[in-house]
C-alpha cells in the first residue's frame, strides 16, 4: 500500500429534503477531484461524517467511490468502531466493496480502560483479521485516546499495518511518530498546516481536508517538494495553511461543506446533530477562500 502523495478525505453530501446520502452528488465531486493528481481518496473519515453514517450508507459510499475514482487511485475506507468485533466486520465488508486499505481509529468510549496494551491488542487483532492493509488513525481532537509514538512504532511492524495518519496537529508529536515508525511504515500528515514541514521530517504524504478546497495547490506542494523545489513548496504551504486554520480547524465539517458549495461542488448541510454554519462562519469561509486565491460564486 503506497501512501506517498496527497489523499483527500472526501465529504458526504446529503439530500436537503430527506437527509439521505446523495450518492450522485458524491460521485460527481469525486470526478471533479480526480482531475487533479491526487494519490487517493478516504471515504468515511472525520470530514466524511463517518460517526453519523449508517453501516449500509458507508458501504455504498465505498462502492461508489471505488467505481468513480480514476484508474490507479487508492481508496481507503474509515472502519473504526467501538468494538473490536465491529471494526473487524467493517474491514471485511469495505474490502468486498472495493477498498484498498482501511483507516482505523482507536475505540474511546471506555477511555479509562484504553491502556497502551488494550490499544495494541485491539489493532493487532483487527490487522490479523483484515483482508486489506490497516492504517492507524491518531485523531485526539475527536478520539481522546492516544496512539503514542512508541506504540505506533511497535504496531507498524505488523505485516498488515502499513502506517499511521497523525492528525494531532502537533509538530513535535509528528516528528516523534516519524522517528518511531522510521522505515517500517509510512507516516501521513492529517493537518493541512503541517504538510510541507511534515514531508521535510519524513512523512510520506498527507490525508488533508484542506485538499478538498485546494486540491491543485496541495498536489503541487507535494510535487514541488519531491522535485526538490523547496521554496515553491513553502509558498504553497503559506497559501493552504491559513485556509486549513480558518475553515477546516476553525469551522469544521459545516464550514468545509459550505466552502465546497462556494466552489461549485456539492457540499450541502451537515447531518444532525451538527448544525449548519452560522452567518459569521459563512463569511469567514468566503474570506478564507478569497485570501487563498480560490474563485467562488
Amino acid at each position: 500500500m503506497n501512501l506517498d502523495g496527497v489523499f483527500l478525505p472526501v465529504s458526504t453530501p446529503f439530500h436537503p429534503g430527506t437527509g439521505d446520502v446523495d450518492f450522485d452528488a458524491f460521485a460527481s465531486n469525486i470526478s471533479a477531484w480526480c482531475e487533479h493528481p491526487i494519490a487517493g481518496l478516504v471515504v468515511g473519515g472525520s470530514t466524511g461524517e463517518q460517526p453519523l453514517l449508517d453501516e449500509d450508507e458507508l458501504l455504498e459510499l465505498v462502492a461508489r467511490g471505488a467505481r468513480s475514482r480514476r484508474d490507479g487511485m487508492a481508496l481507503i475506507a474509515g472502519t473504526g468502531a467501538e468494538s473490536t468485533r465491529g471494526t473487524m466486520r467493517l474491514c471485511e465488508l469495505a474490502a468486498r466493496e472495493g477498498a484498498d486499505a482501511v483507516l482505523v481509529k482507536p475505540p474511546a468510549y471506555y477511555r479509562g480502560r484504553m491502556s497502551p496494551e488494550a490499544i495494541r491488542t485491539y489493532f493487532v487483532t483487527v490487522a490479523d483479521a483484515s483482508p486489506i492493509p490497516v492504517i492507524l488513525y491518531h485523531v485526539p481532537k475527536f478520539v481522546p485516546v492516544d496512539i503514542v509514538p512508541e506504540l505506533a512504532g511497535d504496531l507498524v511492524r505488523h505485516r498488515n499495518i502499513v502506517g499511521i495518519k497523525d492528525s494531532s496537529g502537533d509538530m513535535h508529536n509528528l516528528g516523534a511518530v516519524c522517528e518511531a515508525v522510521d522505515d517500517q511504515g509510512a507516516v501521513v500528515v492529517g493537518a493541512g498546516t503541517l504538510l510541507y514541514p511534515g514531508l521535510e521530517i519524513g512523512a510520506r504524504g498527507g490525508i488533508i481536508a484542506v485538499g478538498l478546497l485546494a486540491p491543485g495547490a496541495a498536489c503541487e506542494l507535494y510535487r514541488t517538494f519531491v522535485a526538490g523545489r523547496s521554496a515553491e513548496a513553502g509558498r504553497l504551504q503559506e497559501r493552504i495553511g491559513p485556509l486549513h486554520k480558518k475553515v477546516v480547524a476553525g469551522t469544521g465539517v459545516p464550514g468545509v461543506k459550505h466552502g465546497l458549495d462556494l466552489l461549485g461542488l456539492a457540499g450541502g448541510l451537515p447531518r444532525p446533530p451538527l448544525l449548519p454554519p452560522s452567518d459569521r462562519e459563512r463569511a469567514e469561509v468566503a474570506g478564507a477562500l478569497d485570501r487563498a486565491a480560490l474563485a467562488h460564486a
